[in-house]
Protein backbone atom coordinates (compact mmCIF):
# COMPACT_ATOMS: atom_id res chain seq x y z
CA UNK A 1 0.00 0.00 0.00
CA UNK A 2 1.47 3.49 -1.04
CA UNK A 3 1.98 5.84 2.30
CA UNK A 4 -0.39 8.51 0.73
CA UNK A 5 -3.38 6.20 0.86
CA UNK A 6 -2.75 5.68 4.71
CA UNK A 7 -2.69 9.59 5.15
CA UNK A 8 -5.94 9.88 3.69
CA UNK A 9 -7.14 7.07 5.36
CA UNK A 10 -6.12 8.03 8.68
CA UNK A 11 -7.00 11.78 8.29
CA UNK A 12 -10.62 11.06 7.29
CA UNK A 13 -11.05 8.54 10.05
CA UNK A 14 -9.76 11.64 12.26
CA UNK A 15 -12.90 13.67 10.96
CA UNK A 16 -15.27 11.44 11.04
CA UNK A 17 -13.96 10.25 14.97
CA UNK A 18 -14.20 14.42 15.77
CA UNK A 19 -17.64 14.89 14.39
CA UNK A 20 -18.84 11.69 15.50
CA UNK A 21 -20.11 10.55 12.53
CA UNK A 22 -21.83 6.80 12.54
CA UNK A 23 -18.95 4.44 11.14
CA UNK A 24 -21.55 1.83 9.92
CA UNK A 25 -23.05 4.46 7.45
CA UNK A 26 -19.77 6.31 6.45
CA UNK A 27 -19.11 2.15 5.71
CA UNK A 28 -22.15 1.39 3.84
CA UNK A 29 -21.85 4.90 2.02
CA UNK A 30 -17.98 4.10 0.63
CA UNK A 31 -20.17 0.85 -0.55
CA UNK A 32 -22.30 2.54 -2.64
CA UNK A 33 -19.97 5.14 -3.79
CA UNK A 34 -17.71 1.88 -4.90
CA UNK A 35 -20.21 0.02 -6.21
CA UNK A 36 -20.86 2.60 -8.75
CA UNK A 37 -17.51 3.23 -9.20
CA UNK A 38 -17.15 -0.54 -10.59
CA UNK A 39 -20.29 -0.89 -12.33
CA UNK A 40 -19.02 1.96 -14.58
CA UNK A 41 -15.62 1.86 -17.19
CA UNK A 42 -16.58 5.22 -18.30
CA UNK A 43 -17.19 6.80 -14.75
CA UNK A 44 -13.51 5.50 -13.67
CA UNK A 45 -11.80 6.59 -17.35
CA UNK A 46 -13.65 9.88 -16.45
CA UNK A 47 -12.63 10.87 -13.08
CA UNK A 48 -8.93 9.18 -14.09
CA UNK A 49 -8.44 10.98 -16.95
CA UNK A 50 -5.84 13.72 -16.48
CA UNK A 51 -7.10 15.91 -19.42
CA UNK A 52 -10.69 16.43 -17.80
CA UNK A 53 -10.10 19.27 -15.14
CA UNK A 54 -11.10 18.37 -11.29
CA UNK A 55 -13.47 21.17 -11.45
CA UNK A 56 -15.70 19.33 -13.79
CA UNK A 57 -14.90 16.26 -12.30
CA UNK A 58 -16.09 17.35 -8.78
CA UNK A 59 -19.21 18.85 -10.55
CA UNK A 60 -20.05 15.24 -11.29
CA UNK A 61 -19.32 13.98 -8.00
CA UNK A 62 -21.98 16.38 -7.00
CA UNK A 63 -24.20 15.15 -9.40
CA UNK A 64 -23.64 11.52 -8.49
CA UNK A 65 -24.00 12.83 -4.55
CA UNK A 66 -27.58 13.89 -5.51
CA UNK A 67 -28.45 9.86 -5.87
CA UNK A 68 -26.22 8.33 -3.43
CA UNK A 69 -26.45 11.13 -0.42
CA UNK A 70 -23.49 10.86 0.95
CA UNK A 71 -22.60 12.60 3.64
CA UNK A 72 -20.49 16.08 2.91
CA UNK A 73 -17.52 14.55 4.57
CA UNK A 74 -16.86 11.43 2.35
CA UNK A 75 -18.19 13.46 -0.44
CA UNK A 76 -15.38 15.94 0.66
CA UNK A 77 -12.57 13.05 0.88
CA UNK A 78 -13.73 12.21 -2.87
CA UNK A 79 -13.11 15.93 -3.59
CA UNK A 80 -10.10 16.12 -2.07
CA UNK A 81 -9.02 12.69 -4.39
CA UNK A 82 -9.99 13.61 -7.32
CA UNK A 83 -8.38 17.25 -6.90
CA UNK A 84 -5.05 15.44 -6.10
CA UNK A 85 -5.57 12.78 -8.86
CA UNK A 86 -5.43 10.12 -6.37
CA UNK A 87 -9.35 8.86 -7.18
CA UNK A 88 -8.53 5.71 -8.53
CA UNK A 89 -6.92 4.67 -5.52
CA UNK A 90 -10.41 5.19 -3.68
CA UNK A 91 -10.80 1.57 -3.28
CA UNK A 92 -7.01 1.57 -1.50
CA UNK A 93 -8.04 4.04 1.05
CA UNK A 94 -11.44 2.72 1.66
CA UNK A 95 -9.53 -0.31 2.64
CA UNK A 96 -7.06 1.32 4.68
CA UNK A 97 -10.32 3.59 6.27
CA UNK A 98 -11.57 0.11 7.35
CA UNK A 99 -8.61 -1.37 8.87
CA UNK A 100 -7.49 1.87 10.91
CA UNK A 101 -11.15 2.39 12.09
CA UNK A 102 -10.66 -1.66 13.48
CA UNK A 103 -7.46 -0.77 14.92
CA UNK A 104 -9.07 1.86 16.44
CA UNK A 105 -11.31 0.10 18.13
CA UNK A 106 -9.31 -2.84 18.96
CA UNK A 107 -10.41 -5.29 16.46
CA UNK A 108 -7.93 -7.65 14.74
CA UNK A 109 -8.51 -9.60 11.57
CA UNK A 110 -8.15 -13.68 12.18
CA UNK A 111 -8.22 -16.03 9.83
CA UNK A 112 -9.11 -19.66 10.99
CA UNK A 113 -8.90 -22.80 8.98
CA UNK A 114 -10.67 -25.64 9.60
CA UNK A 115 -10.97 -29.25 8.09
CA UNK A 116 -14.88 -29.02 8.67
CA UNK A 117 -17.47 -26.68 8.47
CA UNK A 118 -18.32 -25.31 12.11
CA UNK A 119 -21.99 -24.23 12.89
CA UNK A 120 -22.35 -20.73 14.38
CA UNK A 121 -22.07 -21.90 18.26
CA UNK A 122 -18.63 -23.63 17.43
CA UNK A 123 -17.84 -20.53 15.56
CA UNK A 124 -18.29 -18.01 18.23
CA UNK A 125 -16.56 -20.26 20.67
CA UNK A 126 -13.90 -20.01 18.55
CA UNK A 127 -13.86 -16.73 17.98
CA UNK A 128 -14.19 -16.08 21.57
CA UNK A 129 -10.95 -18.13 22.45
CA UNK A 130 -9.02 -16.92 19.56
CA UNK A 131 -9.46 -13.14 21.32
CA UNK A 132 -8.65 -14.24 24.75
CA UNK A 133 -5.52 -15.90 23.09
CA UNK A 134 -4.89 -12.42 21.01
CA UNK A 135 -5.54 -10.05 23.90
CA UNK A 136 -8.57 -8.67 21.74
CA UNK A 137 -11.53 -8.51 20.22
CA UNK A 138 -11.65 -10.68 16.44
CA UNK A 139 -13.10 -10.33 13.82
CA UNK A 140 -12.85 -13.94 11.66
CA UNK A 141 -12.80 -15.04 8.20
CA UNK A 142 -13.56 -18.85 8.10
CA UNK A 143 -11.85 -21.29 5.60
CA UNK A 144 -11.73 -24.54 5.26
CA UNK A 145 -8.95 -27.12 4.65
CA UNK A 146 -9.46 -30.99 4.54
CA UNK A 147 -5.54 -31.17 4.65
CA UNK A 148 -5.55 -30.26 7.97
CA UNK A 149 -7.04 -33.30 9.21
CA UNK A 150 -8.78 -31.70 12.33
CA UNK A 151 -8.11 -28.68 14.54
CA UNK A 152 -7.85 -25.47 13.30
CA UNK A 153 -5.31 -23.25 12.44
CA UNK A 154 -5.16 -19.40 13.40
CA UNK A 155 -3.92 -16.25 11.74
CA UNK A 156 -4.15 -13.08 13.60
CA UNK A 157 -1.92 -10.78 12.19
CA UNK A 158 1.84 -12.41 11.34
CA UNK A 159 0.77 -14.56 14.31
CA UNK A 160 0.31 -18.17 13.80
CA UNK A 161 -1.69 -20.49 15.95
CA UNK A 162 -1.48 -24.28 14.71
CA UNK A 163 -3.65 -26.47 16.88
CA UNK A 164 -4.56 -28.98 13.33
CA UNK A 165 -3.39 -32.45 13.38
CA UNK A 166 -1.63 -31.82 10.59
CA UNK A 167 0.79 -29.49 12.75
CA UNK A 168 0.87 -31.67 16.38
CA UNK A 169 1.76 -34.42 13.88
CA UNK A 170 4.80 -32.76 12.57
CA UNK A 171 5.99 -31.34 15.72
CA UNK A 172 6.00 -34.94 17.37
CA UNK A 173 7.68 -36.15 13.97
CA UNK A 174 10.45 -33.33 14.57
CA UNK A 175 10.70 -34.00 18.33
CA UNK A 176 11.11 -38.08 17.33
CA UNK A 177 13.68 -36.62 14.68
CA UNK A 178 15.74 -34.84 17.25
CA UNK A 179 15.77 -37.49 19.59
CA UNK A 180 17.53 -39.92 17.22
Amino acid sequence: MAAFVARYASAFLDVVTEAKLDTAAIDQQFTDFLATWDGSAELQSFFCNPAIPALQKVAVLDKMNAQLGLLKELRNLLAVLIDNDRIGNVHDVADAYRTELQTRQGIRQAEIVTARALDEKEQSALIAGVGELAGSRIQATFKLDASILGGAVVRVGSTVYDGSVRGRLARLKAQLTANS
